[in-house]
């Protein structure tokens, strides 16, 4: 019996399910066995602090979707919504279980590259009973033309999309009329590259060159500039537009958050902007690949200014 007490004894205690909501403050309605499937707490339901960044960071960009999600619900409105580059999609299962779990319709479509993480999110979701939830093997782009997908999305994710996965994510609300979109925009190298063929001619034509002249200024100004022009090719195209950060730079140094909601106002001076600072920057090669839907020059007098 002394050697069963003593087995017993050196089992880790295992906390109840609202003891352990309470100490990591989660939300209401939060499933633990969630958390726990996703590896974001343990089997004793304790958290690391790496995943507690990464907890932090989903509850955060929720914060902000969340009340998309509730306006977008009304008057029974089925919500559809993609999640591009979902990788273990920790955005998409959290969203699930805290919005539209309750709500009893609207889908989830997590999109991924690599074909082991979409396995095991189908297999996860089957597991929980989360019916609603839809997991393709494929790019950002490649999701775009698929004849399987609706042909309209309410609103478009992408957490930390790498490089023009964040441009292939916007092509995608765009093309399915999105009516929100929320994006953290992660590791963005296309215009850096581009900035690093023309320094030479730049540096002869402006000062303004200096501010990319050294390799890490190159990669910072590449990656300011992106977002920038993102942010007017969704002003042009009828989005009002917020940026604002993510979490504290504590967290995480990939910490821009975008968030844009369609209101049909296209702003001509914003995809002005954009051509001018394509055209300053020795961009302009980019404008037909990752604008398209910029309203050429000489239309642009008659699209309406917001």
């Amino acid at each position: 019996m002394a050697r069963t007490d003593n087995k017993q004894a050196g089992k880790k205690p295992v906390a109840a399910p609202q003891d352990i909501a309470a100490q990591l403050d989660l939300k209401p309605g939060q499933s633990i066995e969630l958390l726990k499937a996703l590896h974001i707490l343990t089997r004793e339901g304790k958290l690391n602090q790496d995943s507690r960044r990464k907890l932090k960071q989903v509850y955060h960009l929720y914060q902000f979707i969340e009340p998309l999600l509730t306006e977008l619900s009304k008057d029974e409105h089925a919500v559809t919504l993609a999640d591009h580059g979902a990788g273990k999609s920790y955005l998409g299962f959290i969203l699930y279980d805290l919005h539209f779990k309750a709500q009893g319709r609207g889908r989830i479509y997590g999109i991924e590259t690599r074909a082991p993480l979409v396995e095991a999110s189908q297999k996860l979701a089957t597991e929980l009973g989360f019916e609603r939830m839809e997991f393709l093997n494929m790019s950002v782009a490649e999701s775009t033309h698929v004849d399987f997908m609706p042909e309209q999305f309410d609103v478009v994710t992408a957490l930390h999309a790498c490089d023009t996965a964040t441009d292939d994510a916007i092509a995608f609300g765009l093309e399915k009329k999105a009516k929100a979109m929320v994006l953290v925009p992660c590791c963005q190298a296309e215009v850096a590259a581009c900035l690093r063929q023309t320094k030479a001619m730049s540096l002869s034509r402006t000062p303004l060159a200096e501010l990319w002249r050294h390799p890490i200024h190159t990669r910072e100004m590449g990656s300011q500039i992106t977002n920038v022009l993102r942010c007017l090719y969704l002003e042009a195209c009828g989005y009002q537009v917020t940026v604002t950060e993510l979490v504290g730079w504590e967290h995480s140094m990939k910490n821009e958050l975008i968030v844009a909601r369609y209101t049909g106002q296209k702003k001509r001076s914003a995809a002005q902007r954009l051509r001018q600072l394509l055209t300053e920057f020795g961009l302009d090669d980019l404008a037909a690949v990752r604008y398209p839907h910029l309203p050429a020059p000489s239309v642009q007098a008659e699209a309406s200014e917001a």
